[in-house]
């Protein structure tokens, strides 16, 4: 045999490492690991696994992992596994961990590449979990452009409690509230908190991490179905062997992820949120993952979309159901068959074929779960896009989760500089009716880290003043987040926005419906106030100052600046 015939393994990438004499180290490498010679035939699969065992969302990951792994193997691949960092948000929530988990899904996207091209893989099944773990294994899918398939941990169970028959995370927050003002006892808050959370999975209802796992399924990154199969179930295990095998076809085929996440997918995951009522986040996100394939989405589409695709799913935070109810009624499929007429049907999934291929035998759901595109929840989407002198780039709220009563409100500014100041103020009966409550300085670069104001929220809303009072902040929320709260106001503070300007006792209005959010304060003030303000840095370490020096505003989906555009910016200076 020729020393060229009897080197030369395989055809795939991961030819990089085995082919020809001069990988005779590399082979070696390989061997020690326990691989044979017919292995290094067959493509080379990572499996990137976000285990860990301090979040419930993926504290069963490696038993995924381990279906994943059997249906690599079945269909004739080399899995590998490795794992990203993970952050719970709801443990964050509170206090200054919060600071760290957007920053982290850049780290998560970073630390895939850098496995992914380093040990040239063929392709990689991706198994995240929580909130900022999804989006960013979606942006290296997108920037690493080799086949790809995501398989989230699925949704934890609702749980139970005396004549609380649906308990999720975000009615434990609001209980805070209510055990606060003597509406519930301490000892009925304290045996709550051990049935709430049934189980592991991400919590049950409709926040950030399961926005994001449902999305990953409407862009076409994950098989039918998985998106809200449990994380205990028979169904998630099934589909993640299914995953395994379809990667190493995908790899045969050349079905990548800029084939499958366009343009036009891409606003269909904005329709779906929008039919959803789905977290605020998935704003930022998004526009994050089209940004690493160039693909311009940005606020316009989903101001946009929110006035063409309306709320239909009665789901938890802003409906009544959890999402195991949502699952019984057919799931994400069944979404996007009640809004077919709204979407692209004509984009790749990783099954190789269209959406409008994998709808044609979904059955149409029209009920108390997903109510009918003729008779929706409300005519417009779940989120709305606001502009204004107070914020010109920008602000979302979640629109579904904002009482009718609020969608019109002037209050007077009761300005905070932190989440806990905001808290403190709310906890200790200092925020009266027809107050909004303006917290600066904890958007990207000026949290920095752009924590939740979840605390501050839930406050809110507990004690009852979800009616009364309102919330602005550069800042973001929850996912889980209801109430007339306003995030992502841009420019935040700490780049100079106007909210920076504001003043206790200034009069502010808010028009859902307008789509305006007005400091009625004039022009020049505005900008007199501005020229004088001495804008807060909060402490930070220095992994939080380098995020801070990189990050571009929320309304551009906080993602890092190139060199490039940072050497504009000090050109310009």
């Amino acid at each position: 045999m020729e020393e060229k015939d009897c080197m030369h393994f395989k055809d795939y990438r991961s030819g990089q490492l085995t082919n020809g004499i001069e990988r005779a180290a590399h082979r070696a490498l390989l061997y020690s690991t326990g691989l044979d010679t017919e292995d290094l035939k067959k493509p080379m699969v990572a499996v990137v696994n976000s285990f860990t065992e301090m979040v419930p969302g993926h504290i069963h990951l490696r038993e995924i992992a381990d279906f994943v792994k059997q249906g690599i193997i079945e269909a004739g691949g080399i899995p590998r596994e490795f794992n990203t960092i993970a952050i719970c948000d709801g443990i964050c929530q509170g206090h200054k961990g919060m600071s760290y988990p957007l920053p982290s899904r850049e780290i998560i996207a970073d630390s895939i590449e850098y496995m992914i091209e380093a040990h040239q893989f063929d392709a990689m099944v991706m198994l995240p979990g929580c909130d900022k773990i999804v989006p960013g294994m979606l942006m290296a899918a997108m920037r690493l452009n080799i086949p790809a398939i995501l398989v989230p941990g699925g949704p934890m169970l609702p749980g139970c409690y005396k004549e609380m028959e649906v308990l999720t995370l975000t009615d434990m927050r609001e209980l805070i509230g209510r055990t606060q003002t003597g509406k519930m006892r301490v000892e009925d808050l304290l045996e709550a908190e051990k049935c709430a959370l049934p189980g592991y999975g991400t919590c049950s209802m409709l926040g950030t991490a399961n926005t994001m796992s449902c999305l990953a399924e409407v862009l076409g990154m994950s098989l039918p179905g998985c998106g809200l199969a449990h994380a205990v179930s028979a169904k998630k295990r099934r589909i993640a062997k299914q995953s395994g095998r379809r990667i190493v076809e995908m790899i045969r085929e050349d079905l990548t992820p800029r084939r499958i996440m366009t343009w036009q997918a891409l606003r269909n995951a904005i329709a779906a949120s929008m039919a959803m009522g789905a977290s605020t986040n998935s704003t930022l996100h998004l526009p994050a993952i089209a940004h690493e394939a160039g693909i311009p989405i940005t606020l316009r589409d989903f101001d946009e979309i929110s006035r063409q695709v309306p709320y239909l799913c009665n789901i938890k935070p802003s409906g009544k159901y959890p999402l195991s109810v949502l699952e019984e009624a057919g799931g994400i499929p069944a979404v996007l068959k009640a809004i077919e007429p709204k979407l692209d049907a004509d984009v790749l999934t990783v099954t190789g074929r269209t959406l409008k291929e994998e709808l044609a035998d979904v059955p149409l759901v029209e009920n108390d779960v997903i109510y009918p595109l003729s008779a929706p929840k409300n005519p417009e989407g779940g989120l709305a896009i606001l502009h204004g002198n107070l914020a010109p780039d920008g602000a979302v709220v979640k629109k579904s989760g904002v009482k009718p009563s609020m969608y019109h409100f002037e209050g007077r500014a009761r300005v905070f500089h932190s989440m806990e100041e905001a808290s403190a103020a709310v906890s200790g009966d200092q925020i009266q009716k027809g107050d909004i409550l303006v917290i600066t300085y904890e958007g990207p670069k000026g949290g920095p880290g752009m924590r939740e104001m979840h605390m501050t929220t839930s406050l809110i809303v507990g004690r009852g003043m979800d009616e009364s009072c309102a919330l602005i902040t550069d800042g973001r929320f929850s996912g889980s987040t209801r109430g007339p709260c306003i995030g992502h106001v841009s420019p935040e503070a700490a780049a100079g926005g106007p909210i920076a300007a504001v003043e206790e006792g200034d009069k502010i209005i808010i028009d859902i419906p307008g789509r305006t959010l007005t400091l009625c304060v004039p022009q020049e003030e505005i900008s007199r106030r501005l020229a004088k303000v001495k804008h807060i840095r909060k402490d930070r370490t220095p992994a939080l100052d380098r995020y801070s020096a990189l990050v571009t505003s929320a309304d551009k989906g906080a993602v890092l600046k190139t060199p490039e555009e940072l050497a504009r910016e000090a050109g310009a200076e």
